[in-house]
């Protein structure tokens, strides 16, 4: 009686892949590579959100924000000019909220720049009077033209500007920013596939012996790639977690070092839970994106090879 046939309905089964690839994974390469690659996308992406954020809640809070300085040196004409600033803006239907900023207020932004306020003004340093006015609707060119020209009647040492066009530099270079960790991000993904590509590459170079014999033992292309891919997948995986706890471990350091600085742009910065699902989601991404790497490339080196 002949042996029975190695090759069954459906295809030879060929045990676990960790049999056909020789080399081990925790002692490869494979998965630190993939950990250090997952631990720099998920930095990446963390500071984009996060930029992204701290863009979207200052557009929100400056959004029909007004200042009107009123630049004049006798200070019995500033706070008169200053309260008829305040009265312009009180009697129009399009301002929803006016309010002089207080004379102590208004030291104590100034402090950093001119220490003493009161000594500033004895030397001779003219301190104006500010009034803050928010407006119902977005702040457009036509509008803040006509505001300046009706608020010049009244006071004519005023000076109107919109609060977002003191923050446009800002907001270029965060989007500046944004752009370069987007981009990050992708370099990043091909230096991962990259990666995969040379890890199966080299793979098949060690194994073509055993894939030959596979492939007289009634292996099929597929076959083979689904070997090599599952076994680099959990490689992939094991990197992944990795790199996502090193990520995170990165990102709540940082935090508390911005904590420190206080409030304002900074403080609207932080993660939400859309922003810790994409986060979260890093890893996965990275396992579908080494698993299909390395079977497309097992594919097109096995029909090339045999």
């Amino acid at each position: 009686m002949s042996a029975p046939s190695p090759i069954r309905r459906g295809g030879p089964r060929f045990g676990d892949s960790g049999r056909l690839l020789q080399q081990a994974r925790i002692a490869g390469p494979m998965p630190w590579v993939i950990a250090i690659m997952i631990a720099l996308t998920v930095m990446a992406a963390a500071a984009g959100l996060a930029l992204n954020n701290i863009a979207d809640n200052a557009r929100d809070e400056i959004a029909g924000g007004l200042t009107v300085q009123i630049v004049e040196a006798a200070p019995l004409e500033r706070d008169r000019q200053a309260e008829r600033a305040v009265s312009y803006f009180s009697n129009r239907e399009d301002v929803a909220s006016v309010r002089r900023v207080p004379d102590d207020e208004l030291a104590e932004l100034l402090a950093p720049w001119l220490g003493d306020v009161g000594q500033a003004q004895e030397d001779g340093v003219p301190i104006p009077a500010l009034v803050d006015v928010r407006l119902s609707g977005p702040v457009t060119a036509l509008r803040l033209e006509q505001m300046r020209e009706g608020l010049l009647a009244e006071a004519p040492a005023a000076r109107l500007d919109a609060q977002a066009s003191w923050l446009g530099p800002v907001f270029d270079a965060v989007r500046s920013l944004q752009i370069l960790a987007i981009g990050l991000v992708v370099l990043l993904a091909l230096t991962s596939a990259a990666a995969v590509w040379l890890a199966a590459r080299s793979a098949l170079g060690s194994n073509r012996g055993t894939i030959e014999a596979i492939h007289h033992l009634g292996g099929t292309d597929g076959q083979i790639a689904s070997l090599f891919a599952r076994s680099i997948g959990i490689d992939a995986a094991l990197g992944g977690i990795a790199g996502l706890l090193l990520g995170l471990s990165a990102i709540f350091i940082l935090a508390q070092q911005f904590q420190g600085l206080g409030s304002g742009l900074v403080a609207g910065g932080g993660l939400g839970i859309i922003d810790w699902v994409a986060i979260g989601a890093i890893p996965v991404i990275g396992v579908v994106l080494a698993v299909i790497t390395a079977r497309l490339t097992v594919v097109a080196a096995l029909r090339r090879m045999l």
